[in-house]
């Protein structure tokens, strides 16, 4: 009767495996956890890719740089060049690539550049859908004014090195560079048209 009363050491060493597996268990479930988490991360390698030398210009408010490269990210993303590049094929630009870009911006710029800055400015002179439908060239002209693109009635991209790429440019005014286009209107048009749908 008294030995059924001392543990057999039997179940003392059972118990401790037991014990044992179940911390394995739970550090297993944890590095699937981890690891789970890296290949989701490395994932997004493409992306550092595609973005990271953006990210790099407007850290260091090199802003010309940062629009030239916003620019070169577009025309790769829809796999054209400026000369095949038409007003159509911006439908097919991912809504993603430009929220990325526009948070971008508007990080690194104390909140006063991106496209969702610009969709603003143009709502704020009355711009909407249906301006862009007519193309309203008096509401495009106060978007543009607005955000320091015309001066004294003239478009400015002329003199596009002379801008000021600074904290002190109206806010709105970049990227700018992607915006000019042998169609004119009718490409400023699509893309207003694009970053409404994407906004929506």
């Amino acid at each position: 009767m008294a030995d059924s009363i001392i543990p057999d050491s039997n179940d003392q060493n059972y118990a401790e495996l037991a014990h044992q597996c179940q911390n394995l268990a739970s550090q297993v479930q944890s590095l699937s956890q981890r690891v789970e988490n890296l290949e989701s991360k490395l994932t997004l390698i493409p992306d550092i890719e595609r973005y990271g030398k953006l990210q790099e210009c407007l850290m260091a408010k090199d802003f010309k740089r940062a629009d030239h490269e916003t620019t070169r990210i577009i025309l790769e993303t829809l796999n054209r060049n400026r000369d095949n590049l038409s007003p159509e094929t911006l439908s097919a630009l991912p809504c993603t690539v430009l929220t990325v870009i526009d948070r971008l911006w508007r990080t690194y710029s104390d909140d006063r550049f991106g496209f969702s800055r610009q969709l603003e400015a143009y709502q704020k002179v009355g711009g909407n859908t249906d301006t862009l439908r007519t193309q309203d060239r008096k509401v495009m002209g106060a978007f543009a004014q607005e955000v320091g693109w015309v001066q004294e009635g003239k478009l400015r991209f002329e003199e596009y090195d002379q801008w000021d790429f600074s904290l002190n440019a109206p806010v709105g005014s970049f990227p700018a560079i992607w915006w000019k286009s042998p169609y004119g209107l009718k490409m400023v048009t699509f893309f207003f048209i694009r970053l409404f749908e994407c906004n929506g």
